[in-house]
């Protein structure tokens, strides 16, 4: 039976040579690479064309980062998280982004290998005191999320719309009319709202939502 090709990469010399050590005397596990940044994960998945993968997340270049480049260099590649991060977006990003595995780094020896090779088969393995923040984590992201504007009156969208254009408070107050105390009253309102802290922010944020709809409007018409 052929051993499963194992590369670990972790920028913590002492533990990642001990996490070498261990799997290298499990029956069935062959250490083929070592590296300590993404730079080195996807040099290794190039050249070496591992079976697993085993990345930290908190090393240079960022372990989530690497994985999508690590998949493209070696698009057969199993990748399993092993780190300390229990944050349920970190979990859930490294899920989205083609992790298979997602393992803390308090796990035993023998635990760690078994991860290894059930992942190899082609299963999945998130530790077990994290699935339920995973569920948590990827429900809340699909949950609609609240539009601000939709929170603003006629005419507070009026006053953002000058204030988008260039217009001062004066200028705005006499567009519409309106006492320049009065725009300033709606420039507060508009802020909390939204959540922004001056005008610069508020118009920024208008144009932002201004070119998610129309690029939404795009792919409707093109479905």
């Amino acid at each position: 039976m052929t051993n499963i090709r194992v590369a670990v990469v972790d920028d913590h010399p002492l533990f990642r040579e001990g996490v070498i050590r261990s799997l290298g005397e499990s029956p069935g596990l062959e250490i083929v690479a070592e590296g300590a940044s993404s730079h080195d994960a996807v040099a290794i998945a190039e050249n070496d064309a591992p079976d697993v993968m085993l990345m930290d997340i908190s090393m240079p270049g960022n372990g989530l980062k690497a994985i999508q480049a690590v998949l493209e260099a070696q698009p057969n590649a199993k990748i399993v998280m092993l780190t300390v991060s229990e944050a349920g977006d970190d979990l859930a990003n490294a899920v989205r982004m083609g992790a298979k595995g997602y393992v803390l780094k308090g796990i035993g020896s023998q635990g760690l290998a078994e991860v290894v090779k059930a992942v190899a088969s082609g299963q999945s393995y998130i530790a077990p005191s994290l699935s339920a923040r995973l569920v948590e984590t990827l429900s809340r992201s699909s949950e609609p999320r609240h539009d601000p504007f939709s929170d603003l009156t006629h005419r507070e969208m009026e006053v953002l719309k000058l204030v988008a254009s260039g217009l001062s408070n004066k200028r705005i107050a006499i567009a519409l009319d309106l006492h320049e105390k009065t725009i300033k009253h709606h420039m507060t309102r508009i802020f909390t709202k939204l959540n922004v802290s001056n005008r610069t922010e508020a118009a920024l944020a208008l144009r932002d939502a201004t070119r998610a709809e129309s690029a939404e409007g795009s792919q409707t018409r093109a479905i």
